[in-house]
């Protein structure tokens, strides 16, 4: 009875690969084409739209289980897709901290899904590409070829790395071994009250809790005030504490303020700290010609955490993490496995890349990056950085035309913080008014902004990391903004 209620089973095989590459390759002209058109005519797009509930209801159809042809395949990307993202890489796009890709970028990631390669290792170019694309990021922040380091998905995982090995290395124990519960003395990290949430998480993925991150006030600059540093530091010492890890922040992602990383990198040195450097925004800055004296001391970090897909506009994801003393990252990860052992010849004879983090399959992020720096060069990423910081220099004196509007905070390099705020109105009510300013901003795809709070005050927040953004586009802003404001307020 079993046997008759089984399927069939054809004794065909089967392959993936179309039956006619010739329909394959007319799709994929036509996929560029449309893709070339994509980013040719961006602005006549809105930066982003809500999605109709037929479009909606695409995403909650049933696995498939019979074949549909690719054409149609396609088209419903058209129809579906392409015309509802998330707009990062349209020039008014200015709500998180995000890159904006390039074309180069995404020629190279569909050369890597081509070529197919795991980058965890092994005798292979993509291997070697990886390796090399780590040691261009070593030269961009200054560390020496000695160093190490290791591609990643981003900066979350950029820092979760960084803070595995500075808990490993000042922990006094085996702690690979044994675990945190060795460890005699709870450690402490210290950064600015503006860290990034990520460190919260790493701390509490690394078994450490929240309570072993200290959060230091900052000065009206929102830069970590050194002197609170050195007090907190010397009570936890009393209280029985292991000061262990001191997180320096290049760039926050509330307004891109940078601490000064030549006096944290000395008093790390003398407390006998690990120094971390959280550049996912900020650290890139070391090539941009007229803003490299900005990062001034990254290069005596422990390590760095820093971010190609933002910058240097790489396809997300790219991030990439460094440290000063290689043994010290590869001693946090590296493991013996038969299944992985190295040979003297063959495929198996170059370095496991995975033992410098915690994949053992890791995608060929390193391609795009790679071709984008070969066609247009580091200088000319280094100049689009310094264009970005120039243009919010440009919004921040627009900004500041306009009585109505208001700073909220120091404009340090690219991301400007202000509101729409009348006279006479109450926080809450003003509050109100800027959230609705920019939800409407969105919903009329004019613009896309995101909202913070900075010490108490809540604010619009505009990141500039886009090498489309023009001086015409935050022209458009602050006139949206002013029309929206007093059609808005009573």
């Amino acid at each position: 009875m079993d046997a008759l209620r089984r399927p069939a089973i054809s004794d065909a095989e089967e392959t993936l690969d179309p039956t006619d590459w010739s329909d394959v390759r007319a799709l994929a002209h036509r996929v560029v084409d449309d893709s070339i058109d994509y980013l040719r005519d961006i602005r006549k797009r809105p930066v982003w739209q809500e999605m109709p509930a037929e479009v909606e209801s695409v995403f909650e159809e049933l696995l498939p289980h019979a074949p549909t042809p690719l054409n149609e395949v396609y088209q419903q990307i058209s129809d579906n897709l392409m015309p509802y993202p998330m707009g990062n890489i349209h020039p008014r796009f200015w709500s998180w901290y995000m890159g904006s890709s390039n074309v180069t970028g995404a020629l190279a990631d569909f050369l890597a899904a081509i070529q197919g390669s795991n980058l965890g290792g092994g005798n292979h170019a993509a291997a070697l590409m990886d390796s090399q694309v780590v040691n261009w990021c070593k030269e961009m922040m200054g560390f020496s070829p000695s160093a190490s380091g290791t591609l990643v998905s981003g900066g979350s995982m950029a820092n979760l790395i960084a803070l595995t090995v500075a808990r490993n290395v000042k922990a006094g124990v085996d702690i690979r071994e044994d675990g945190v519960d060795a460890v005699e003395k709870p450690l402490r990290f210290y950064a600015s009250d503006q860290v990034h949430s990520c460190h919260r998480k790493a701390l509490e993925a690394l078994g450490l809790g929240n309570k072993a991150l200290r959060r230091i006030p900052t000065d009206a600059k929102l830069r970590i005030d050194i002197a609170s540093l050195r007090a907190s530091i010397s009570e936890d010492r009393a209280a029985g504490f292991q000061p262990a890890c001191l997180i320096a922040t290049a760039g926050t992602v509330n307004s891109g303020a940078i601490d000064d990383l030549e006096a944290l990198a000395n008093l790390a040195s003398d407390e006998g700290l690990w120094f971390h450097v959280d550049g996912c925004i900020g650290a890139l800055l070391a090539i941009a010609p007229a803003n490299a004296y900005r990062v001034s001391g990254i290069a005596r970090a422990d390590s760095v955490a820093l971010d190609p897909h933002k910058w240097l506009h790489a396809p997300f994801e790219v991030g990439c993490v460094l440290f000063r003393d290689a043994s010290a990252h590869r001693g946090a990860f590296a493991v013996s496995q038969e299944y992985l052992e190295s040979t003297p010849r063959g495929l198996a004879s170059a370095e496991w890349l995975y033992e410098y983090g915690l994949q053992t399959t890791r995608g060929f992020r390193a391609l795009k990056v790679w071709m984008a720096l070969w066609e247009h060069g580091v200088a000319k990423f280094g100049r689009l950085i310094d264009q970005n910081i120039a243009q919010a220099r440009y919004l921040t004196g627009l900004i500041e035309q306009k009585p109505i509007l208001e700073l909220v905070a120091p404009t340090s390099i690219n991301i400007v913080c202000f509101r729409y705020s009348p006279d006479g109105i109450e926080d809450a009510a003003r509050k109100a008014l800027n959230i609705e300013i920019m939800l409407r901003l969105q919903e009329e795809g004019i613009a896309a902004l995101s909202d913070t709070t900075i010490h108490g005050e809540h604010c619009l927040r505009v990141a500039i990391n886009n090498h489309r953004t023009r001086r015409e586009d935050l022209d458009i802003l602050v006139q949206e903004a002013l029309r929206l404001g007093a059609l808005l307020t009573p």
